[in-house]
C-alpha cells in the first residue's frame, strides 16, 4: 500500500487545518478499531466506537497510551498481517524495556515524507552534501529516517555514523558536507577533537547542524549554551529537531528557529498536565502524539514523558500551526532537593557553557520521599576547574548547591557513551533502589 501524501496547508487558517485533521483522525481510529487487537480491547472495555468522535476536542476524553503498555502488550499493537511488515525498528531503551515498531512500505513512505518536509523547512536542497552522524544498524530509526528524507529531496548523504571521532573528522576533511545531522553534544566533541588535531572546524564549510536527541534552545526559544557553544564552534546555523521512534513524526525547526513545527497531516500534538487535563499554550506539560497514517504499528494518544510546551502564535516563516518548544526534562527525571524541583537539562545547561567540561553524567538516590541526592559527575582535564567551582555555577541557576565529582574526560566517556545507545547516558536514577 502507498502513503496518501494528503499534504495540508500550514499556511492556511487553522480552523480549515482542525478541519482536515478530523477526518485524518476518523480514519485513524477506524483503523486502531478494526486492525490493532490492543486497541480493539481497549474501546471495549471503555464503551467507545470511532463512528462517536466527531470533533477534535474529544480526543481528550481517551485513554493516553504509555511505553509500560506499549512494552507489556508489544505485539498486541501490531495492526497488519506479518507479510505486509517491511522494516522492523527497535527503540533503544534509553528510558525503558526496548520495544519492536513494525513498519508497512506505507509507513516508510509516510517516514520519508515525514523528514522530507522537516529538511525542506531547514532550507536543505538537492545541492547539499549532507553527513548522517546517527546509526543506521540495530533497529534505529532514526538514520533511516533521516537517509529516507534526504534521498527524496536528492541531496548527496554521507552515511557516518556516531561511533568514532576520527572517522567524522576525517569525513568531514574529505568530503567537506554542508549540512550534518546528529547528537548536538557529539558535535561539540567533534569540534574539540578537531582543534586538538589543529583543525579549525569553522573552516570546514559546514552551513547547518540539525541537531537531534538533545534541546539546543531554551524555553524562550533562544540557544540555550550548548546552541552557543556550538554556534562559536562551527559558525553554523544551529536547528533542532524533535522525534521518537514509536511516534515516527519530527518536530523540526525552520530555517528562522522558533521551535519544532507540527506537520498536520502526520499527527496531533498535545501538552498534558499532571491530573491529565489538556495544558494551554505556553504551559509546560507532557508532551502525548497521536501519529497520523500509519499502518503497522498505529498509536493513540502516546505519552513520551518528555516535557514541554506549545507555541501557538503563528511563525515568522508564515505557518500557522502550533510548535513545539524545547523539551525541558523527562517527566520522571525531574528532581526534587532541598525543596527546590528541577530537571538534569538544567545542570547540562550549565555545564555546556564551561568549554574545559568534556562530558558528564548524574547519578540520583533518594534519601527520603522529599528529597533527592544528587550527584554530578564531570569530565575535566583543566586544574584550575574545581568541583566547588562547578558547583557554584550550578546553585547560581538550581539554587541549590550539588555535589560535583571531578574526573577524566575518558573516565566519563566510558560511562556514558555505549555502543546500544544513539546519544550519551547521561542520567542514572537510583531512586527505587532505595525504597
Amino acid at each position: 500500500m502507498r502513503f496518501e501524501a494528503c499534504r495540508l496547508d500550514d499556511q492556511a487558517p487553522m480552523e480549515e487545518i482542525r478541519r482536515r485533521q478530523l477526518v485524518l483522525l476518523q480514519r485513524h481510529l477506524a483503523h486502531l478499531e478494526d486492525c490493532s487487537p490492543y486497541y480493539r480491547r481497549l474501546f471495549q472495555s471503555i464503551g467507545f466506537s470511532s463512528d462517536q468522535l466527531t470533533q477534535l476536542d474529544q480526543l481528550g476524553n481517551l485513554p493516553v497510551t504509555g511505553k509500560a503498555e506499549l512494552a507489556r502488550y508489544n505485539r498486541d499493537f501490531l495492526a497488519v498481517d506479518e507479510d505486509q511488515v517491511v522494516d522492523v525498528c527497535v527503540t533503544s531503551g534509553t528510558t525503558g524495556e526496548p520495544v519492536t515498531v513494525w513498519q508497512t512500505e506505507s509507513d516508510l513512505q509516510r517516514l520519508a515524507a515525514n523528514e522530507m518536509q522537516a529538511f525542506v523547512a531547514a532550507g536543505i536542497t538537492r545541492r547539499h552534501r549532507v553527513l548522517i552522524a546517527a546509526a543506521l544498524d540495530r533497529g534505529f530509526m532514526a538514520g533511516l529516517a533521516y537517509f529516507l528524507g534526504l534521498r527524496a529531496i536528492g541531496a548527496t548523504i554521507m552515511r557516518a555514523g556516531s561511533s568514532s571521532l576520527e572517522y567524522l573528522a576525517e569525513t568531514l576533511r574529505q568530503q567537506r558536507p554542508q549540512i550534518m545531522v546528529g547528537v548536538p553534544s557529539l558535535f561539540l566533541s567533534l569540534a574539540r577533537h578537531l582543534q586538538q588535531q589543529g583543525t579549525d572546524c569553522r573552516a570546514l564549510g559546514v552551513e547547518k547542524l540539525i541537531c537531534i536527541g538533545e534541546p539546543i534552545r531554551r524555553p524562550d526559544l533562544t540557544l540555550s549554551s550548548l546552541g552557543e557553544a556550538l554556534t562559536e564552534q562551527w559558525a553554523a546555523q544551529i536547528l533542532g529537531t524533535y522525534a521518537g521512534t514509536e511516534i515516527a513524526t519530527a518536530f523540526a525547526d525552520c530555517e528562522q528557529g522558533c521551535g519544532g513545527h507540527l506537520l498536520p497531516e502526520l499527527a496531533l500534538i498535545e501538552i498534558v498536565n499532571e491530573d491529565g487535563t489538556v495544558s494551554n499554550a505556553g504551559q509546560v506539560g507532557e508532551v502525548v502524539v497521536t501519529p497520523l497514517g500509519i499502518e503497522g504499528t498505529p498509536l493513540l494518544r502516546y505519552r513520551t514523558g518528555d516535557m514541554a510546551m506549545l507555541h501557538d502564535d503563528p511563525c515568522v516563516c508564515g505557518r500557522q500551526t502550533p510548535r513545539l518548544g524545547p523539551i525541558v526534562g523527562r517527566r520522571e527525571q525531574m528532581l526534587k532537593c532541598r525543596g527546590t524541583t528541577f530537571f538534569p537539562a538544567t545542570i547540562a545547561n550549565v555545564l555546556h557553557s564551561i568549554p574545559a567540561i568534556e562530558g558528564h553524567y548524574i547519578e540520583v538516590s533518594c534519601r527520603h520521599d522529599l528529597a533527592d541526592e544528587v550527584k554530578v559527575v564531570v569530565g575535566c582535564n583543566d586544574p584550575a576547574i574545581t568541583a566547588d567551582w562547578i558547583s557554584t555555577r550550578i546553585a547560581a541557576l538550581t539554587r541549590v548547591k550539588l555535589q560535583v565529582v571531578v574526573r577524566s574526560p575518558a573516565e566519563v566517556a566510558g560511562i556514558t557513551r555505549r555502543s546500544d545507545r544513539r546519544k550519551p547516558v547521561t542520567f542514572f536514577d537510583y531512586r527505587g533502589f532505595n525504597q
